[in-house]
């Protein structure tokens, strides 16, 4: 069972989160939070496997509270709710180590397979919080782009060629367990090629090296799922 903590300063979003969360018969909601340092104590408190935040709250925002929880519980990951327009936002929300990205406008069952990536390990970028983020890194003009794109391409070239395929199964937000799977090997492997990829990325998380996988043009076209 995913035990789940949700943290919203808008009742309305926190029963819409509550109720879509409620038709996955794996995961259970263990508290909810108004803002950031109640969710922080949540988290304290109950040791949920995923924390879901609001981006922007009041007071104690969902940036500085998923720092917070990266220091206080570092096996509870954290999933970022955001809108458009808080793209800003979504890149602090990487640098503090939040593990998933979803746009609170999105499909219902995409909320339901970010919280199941994350919990599994995974970094998980909606398709949509994807685009977002590179529009983003791209705004400042075709030549930044092109740099940004030729750079990533750089540093996946610099992987072996099973680096490569895992990172483009990062980039499409797959756990360990299902690439292990994939690629018939023991899960041990592919921790060892993730720590691997990290280190000669230049990165520190799964999501910033989903970003760069991305960027790259080798993220795996196959969606992500539960096994």
């Amino acid at each position: 069972m995913i035990r789940v903590l949700i943290a919203d300063d808008e009742p309305m979003m926190r029963a819409g989160i509550r109720a879509v969360l409620s038709t996955a018969a794996d995961v259970e909601i263990v508290a909810e939070a108004r803002d950031g340092h109640d969710a922080v104590e949540g988290v304290r408190r109950h040791r949920p496997d995923v924390a879901v935040l609001d981006i922007r709250m009041p007071g104690t925002d969902g940036i500085t509270a998923a720092g917070e929880i990266a220091r206080l519980a570092p096996d509870t990951g954290v999933v970022m709710l955001t809108t458009f327009g808080e793209d800003d936002y979504i890149l602090r929300a990487l640098g503090a180590g939040a593990a998933g990205f979803l746009i609170k406008s999105g499909e219902p069952e995409e909320l339901i397979a970010g919280v199941r990536a994350v919990a599994d390990g995974a970094a998980y970028l909606s398709p949509k919080v994807a685009a977002r983020v590179l529009a983003h890194l791209a705004a400042g003009g075709a030549g930044t782009a092109a740099a940004r794109r030729a750079d990533a391409r750089a540093r996946v070239d610099a992987l072996t060629a099973r680096e490569r395929e895992v990172l483009s199964y990062l980039g499409a937000g797959w756990a360990n367990g299902r690439i292990a799977r994939r690629l018939g090997v023991v899960e041990g492997t592919v921790k060892f090629h993730v720590s691997a990829i990290l280190s000669r990325l230049g990165v520190e998380n799964r999501a910033a090296a989903a970003v760069v996988a991305h960027e790259a043009g080798i993220v795996a076209p196959e969606a992500p799922q539960h096994d």
